[in-house]
């Protein structure tokens, strides 16, 4: 008699099943572990939306997490109930909310993003090109592969960015003899793992199977490669992953030390800083929504707070006198 499968397996199962990235599917797991032992090692079977609303609750409460992060949690439950255990929820109500921040996106200048570039070299000088020339964000950057840049039109395809959406973006002129040197150096070292018995690469969405020989193949190599062979979480198939985003973010954090500048930014600020200047040179708000992947032209907005001089562009009142 065959074993049902224990439940977390279920759920990593799913995950699976429905292409959801190894992020997704961790967080999604921490969530319902937290949740079974907040309810005492309860079945979630045995439980409903009175619990969950407790439970989410109580994070708003007691556990001071931010709104994103609340929202993440009650996603990681509902994916539970609806995908893995199938269970029609009702609409889950009178939840306590976290306070959801109202800040505004950090912003470098253009002289503070010359500073940072000053100190950066090789890869991370490169990848944070892409961050600031491009609007990517870190881990959309660190995905691209080979065939996803077009130096012919100048731009950049971004597959299963935010939503699981594709878009097309700029390829900065600057950037495209870096990037053809760069492409050179991995061009060789995919050679030589070729030649030692590797040389595949992971490709989403069971492409492996519908084309067994892609992961091989020179196009669908990560732009940027780690520098080691690792053994995917997965499959336990050992291969090359692209660079790791701790690192990049690292690399900036010493850079911005380095440069002297004492805001508080990272990776994700070269993409606000790109929007910002974009917006200041005078191009449409439009464009640059679909440049940086924007659902709502809302989000986009945000960044013309850089665009008001001083307070909303009024003039203090010692400015006058």
């Amino acid at each position: 008699m065959q074993q049902k499968p224990r439940l977390l397996d279920e759920v990593r199962a799913v995950c699976r099943m429905r292409h959801l990235s190894l992020r997704t599917e961790q967080a999604y797991i921490n969530w319902i572990k937290r949740y079974i032992v907040f309810h005492h090692k309860r079945h979630p079977s045995e439980m409903s939306e009175a619990e969950i609303r407790q439970f989410i609750s109580h994070l708003a409460v007691e556990g001071g997490i931010t709104a994103s992060t609340q929202t993440v949690a009650l996603s990681a439950l509902l994916f539970l109930y609806r995908d893995v255990l199938k269970t029609e929820l009702k609409y889950v109500a009178n939840i306590e909310r976290a306070r959801k921040s109202k800040r505004l996106p950090t912003v470098f200048t253009r002289e503070e993003t010359k500073r940072i570039f000053a100190n950066l070299e090789g890869s991370h000088w490169l990848i944070a090109g892409l961050l600031y020339g491009s609007g990517l964000r870190l881990m959309e950057c660190l995905r691209l592969r080979v065939k996803d840049l077009d130096f012919s039109y100048g731009q950049i395809t971004v597959h299963d960015g935010k939503g699981e959406k594709d878009r097309i973006t700029m390829l900065p002129a600057k950037l495209k003899q870096p990037l053809r040197l760069h492409l050179q150096k991995i061009k060789a070292l995919h050679e030589e793992d070729l030649r030692a018995g590797f040389g595949e690469v992971f490709l989403p969405y069971a492409l492996a199977k519908k084309y067994p020989n892609a992961a091989k193949q020179w196009g669908w190599q990560y732009l940027f490669p780690s520098a080691t062979r690792s053994r995917d979480p997965r499959s336990n198939v050992l291969r090359r992953h692209h660079f790791s985003d701790s690192a990049v973010q690292t690399a900036v954090k010493k850079a911005m030390q380095a440069a002297r500048i004492l805001k508080h930014g990272s990776c994700h600020t070269l993409r606000h800083s790109f929007a910002t200047h974009l917006l200041e040179k005078g191009y449409d708000i439009r464009t640059v929504q679909e440049l940086l992947g924007h659902k709502d032209v809302k989000t986009t907005m945000i960044y013309t707070h850089v665009l008001n001089c001083g307070g909303k562009g009024v003039m203090s009142p010692v400015d006058d006198m």
